[in-house]
């Protein structure tokens, strides 16, 4: 860690790892010590000893590898899965800023607004089981790109092949997708905030829709400051590396509010 630099903790979605971050983090480290966490269950990840495994089951690991690195508080970046992740650290105190990126969690009771984008996900996740002998030679294509991820991203041809190749492998690494995807968990509402807070959506998300699931996060979490970031799908750092790179600096405070 670097002292003159606070530290910056970036949780990747569900099925990813911290190779999700890759095109983002050298955009941050002049400002930032950044440590890119792979969750529990996930591909390179601990494994999971609980099963089903709960996001807290995730949470409590992330908040471990804090305690191990001597971490008392830290800037916290998440997409999806790893937006939760953020929320519910600051919520145990142990955020000095979080950015969360099209955060998942935010639906109402009894699962309304989550529906849909388990379905696709679900359906993403089936086809990779599928295919994965036929993965490195289609991963080549970038119409293949394109269409293998057009459920979380506007432009997935701008993934080489080999970091397709490496997000298809993720996938079939997580071992707890399956008990992410089938429970009811919720993010509880949040009010005062433990720290700042950024809740930027996608403005093309297809799995947690800003019009459902971004107008539910401002209910919850009033009092966070909430933006829309243009052209690119729920999972941004594929589509826009630098637009997500700025938007967490803005969060940090490392870079002005424009």
């Amino acid at each position: 860690m670097n002292p003159d630099r606070p530290p910056l903790v970036l949780l990747h979605g569900i099925t990813m790892s911290a190779r999700a971050w890759q095109d983002v983090t050298p955009l941050l480290a002049a400002h930032h010590s950044v440590v890119a966490l792979t969750a529990l269950g996930h591909r390179g990840g601990p494994p999971a000893v609980r099963r089903p495994a709960m996001v807290g089951d995730l949470v409590d690991d992330a908040e471990r590898v804090l305690d191990d690195l001597g971490l008392e508080r830290v800037h916290l970046a998440g997409n999806s899965l790893g937006g939760w992740m953020a929320v519910e650290l600051a919520r145990r105190g142990r955020a000095e800023s979080v950015c969360a990126l099209s955060p998942a969690g935010f639906w109402d009771a009894g699962a309304a607004g989550q529906t849909s984008g388990v379905k696709k996900l679900r359906r993403m996740i089936a086809l990779t089981r599928l295919t994965p002998a036929l993965q490195p030679l289609a991963m080549r294509s970038p119409i293949v790109r394109r269409l293998a991820l057009r459920d979380i991203a506007v432009r997935g041809e701008r993934l080489s092949p080999a970091q397709a190749l490496e997000a298809a492998r993720d996938l079939l690494g997580c071992t707890v997708a399956d008990d992410l995807l089938g429970n009811h968990e919720e993010i509880a509402p949040l009010d005062p905030l433990p720290c700042p807070i950024t809740l930027a959506w996608s403005a093309l998300d297809a799995i947690l829709p800003v019009d459902v699931n971004g107008r539910i996060a401002r209910e919850r979490i009033p009092q966070a400051r909430f933006e829309i970031l243009p052209g690119v799908a729920h999972v941004p750092m594929i589509d826009n590396p630098a637009l997500v790179a700025e938007t967490i600096l803005t969060s940090t405070g490392a870079l002005p509010r424009r």
